[in-house]
């Protein structure tokens, strides 16, 4: 699929504000908060800044991340998870239907899936974070934004949702766990060769490989066991821009 299909409609044509829990339709301007407080304040610039649709603890923290990496400026829509439910507001519907995050809007393009983002905003404003195009390492590059989603998270959301089954999802934890275990030898084992996912320089992919991982250390088993994983996640965990993606989108429960 072509990064292009990932593209939808903008809907910056009517600026509109959103609130965090308001499923009621939305007024004339966007209104996003900082992460220093919870203050509103209208954007209106020549040049329109990057908007990122964030939800607490879920996949849009790595946006944040990518952001701080390529030193970019951007505003921050902040949405809370229903306590009891740990779904997404209705609010977010109102940016795309399936109403999940993240989403981003950059000069009047509205981009949705994290790995169609990331891709997104390398290519535009940060070519630094990924191989040489054509390169063998951009052949491997690509590979593991696409495996972060397309393979390494199909397992830990069943773990997820067998968890809340109670005994209705025992017959199916064993299979989940084995593949679960199957993956994390399989990434330990890639690790050997080199010290970031895509040779020795860090990368979009790395990025990307974040977030399964640090699900699988918050519910998979994830340890020290697997020295490489682990310094991944250390090292990671204190990149600075890690750290200020952190103080912007607020508490994040992998971490």
């Amino acid at each position: 699929m072509r990064s292009g299909d990932n593209r939808l409609p903008a809907r910056m044509g009517r600026r509109r504000s959103i609130r965090r829990e308001d499923p009621a339709p939305i007024s004339f301007q966007w209104h996003v908060s900082r992460s220093a407080g919870e203050l509103p304040f209208a954007i209106n610039r020549s040049r329109p800044m990057i908007v990122v649709h964030h939800l607490n603890n879920s996949r849009a923290q790595r946006v944040l991340w990518l952001l701080e990496e390529l030193g970019l400026e951007y505003e921050i829509v902040r949405y809370e998870r229903d306590a009891k439910t740990m779904l997404a507001p209705n609010s977010l519907k109102h940016v795309h239907p399936l109403g999940k995050s993240p989403v981003i809007q950059d000069e009047g393009c509205t981009l949705v899936e994290t790995g169609a983002i990331v891709e997104h905003l390398i290519e535009k404003y940060g070519s630094q974070l990924a191989p040489e195009r054509g390169s063998e390492l951009y052949d491997r590059y690509r590979y593991w934004l696409h495996y972060a989603e397309g393979s390494a998270m199909p397992p830990l959301t069943l773990k997820l949702v067998l968890s809340r089954l109670g005994p209705l999802g025992w017959p199916a934890r064993g299979f989940v766990n084995r593949q679960l275990d199957l993956h994390l030898d399989y990434l330990e084992g890639e690790l050997a060769a080199s010290h970031w996912f895509v040779g020795n320089a860090f990368s979009g992919a790395d990025i990307m490989m974040s977030f399964p991982l640090e699900a699988a250390a918050s519910r998979a088993g994830l340890d020290r066991s697997r020295p490489r994983l682990w310094e991944f996640l250390e090292q990671i965990h204190t990149r600075p821009a890690y750290r200020r993606a952190l103080e912007r989108g607020g508490p994040y429960a992998l971490a």
